[in-house]
């Protein structure tokens, strides 16, 4: 078995604190940051990392922190982000409370090392010296972490933010565009549902490129809701798909019948 000091090697244990990032304030899952391209998600993380909530502050001058973030679909697994060293505590509290720098010479492992680790503390910052011996290497990936690929329609669940960055990616676009479908939009924060169809031309591509581009889609439920609101806690997921011989009305007749199953008419974004 590998531990993760192991590859680190680092000497001064208790200047150690490594942080497991549940979330970054909102439903977007944090791996959905980390896989933003350009690295457009990384100054949201870098604010979670060192947000401070404490009483007494997470860190301290000259402390090696390490940002990890859970894997999806890997229970006790979480992929490594960050490692960086605290130059300044700014003293304050419910806010971003340090000044840091990167540690460059561990870039080779950013977003590459997956360890195990079980969290059985309400304490998401731990401590190196009582800590890094439970984390142990469960892989090293050959590249920087990526999950580009279409996973199948039986199994898209996939946030705006995620969505914005894979919709044009061949694979993503390949299979949105040849296939009609009932779809389902989820708001995560107020548990409500919106059901829609495609059969147009470029068929689910085209209906979800829409709501990439306007975030409301068109839909009279929606265009009351903020933007940012919509990008930050709506998911994309497929409720039925069909060929493209398929006759629309099929499809509005399949739309309606989940939108009665579901009652979104009622309790969802559907007005019609």
């Amino acid at each position: 078995m590998i531990y993760l000091n192991d590859i680190l090697q680092f000497k001064d244990l208790k200047k150690v604190k490594i942080r497991f990032n549940l979330n970054f304030g909102n439903t977007t899952p944090p791996i959905d940051y980390f896989t933003m391209p350009h690295n457009q998600g990384l100054q949201k993380m870098l604010i979670g990392q060192y947000w401070n909530y404490a009483k007494k502050g997470n860190f301290r001058k000259d402390d090696i922190t390490l940002g990890f973030i859970p894997l999806p679909n890997k229970p006790e697994c979480w992929l490594l982000f960050h490692i960086g060293q605290v130059t300044k505590d700014l003293g304050l509290r419910n806010a971003v409370g340090y000044e840091y720098n990167s540690l460059t010479e561990y870039d080779k492992f950013i977003g590459r090392v997956v360890i195990r680790f079980k969290n059985k503390s309400q304490n998401l910052v731990r401590c190196g010296n009582t800590t890094l011996d439970q984390c142990y290497i469960e892989e090293i990936l050959p590249q920087v972490y990526s999950d580009n690929n279409f996973p199948g329609y039986n199994h898209v669940n996939v946030s705006w933010h995620k969505l914005a960055m894979l919709i044009d990616t061949p694979s993503w676009k390949t299979a949105l565009e040849n296939q009609k479908g009932v779809y389902l939009l989820i708001d995560r924060q107020q548990g409500k549902f919106y059901v829609g169809s495609a059969y147009g031309e470029n068929m689910l591509y085209a209906r979800w490129k829409n709501y990439i581009d306007t975030c409301h889609g068109g839909n009279i439920g929606l265009k009351k809701l903020n933007k940012d609101y919509i990008k930050d806690n709506f998911y994309f997921s497929i409720l039925e798909t069909f060929n493209h011989n398929v006759q629309d009305q099929l499809i509005i007749d399949r739309e309606a019948h989940w939108k009665e199953v579901m009652r979104t008419r009622e309790f969802g974004y559907n007005k019609n």
